[in-house]
């Protein structure tokens, strides 16, 4: 049941960054994206990334790799278009 509801909250989370990267995509547009604050973020993604594989944990696994992609694809085009 706690994998489930983990699980459940993960997706819900990661999937928060999905409008941010799809509209940034569409408009090209970062101008009021804080690049410090995504730098921050993303490395502390990373970061549970590495400790959700360390402990083998799955939901940390799967929503911290997915939301790393999201993350690193919005600091990607914020370096880009800034």
């Amino acid at each position: 049941m706690a994998t489930i509801i983990g699980l459940v909250a993960a997706t819900g989370t990661t999937l928060s960054f999905l409008p941010q990267a799809m509209r940034i995509i569409k408009t090209k547009h970062t101008k009021d994206l804080s690049l410090a604050m995504y730098l921050i973020f993303t490395t502390g993604v990373f970061l549970w990334l590495i400790y959700g594989i360390l402990i083998k944990d799955l939901p940390v696994i799967i929503a911290n790799a997915i939301t790393l992609l999201f993350t690193s694809t919005i600091l990607i085009f914020k370096i880009k278009y800034n």
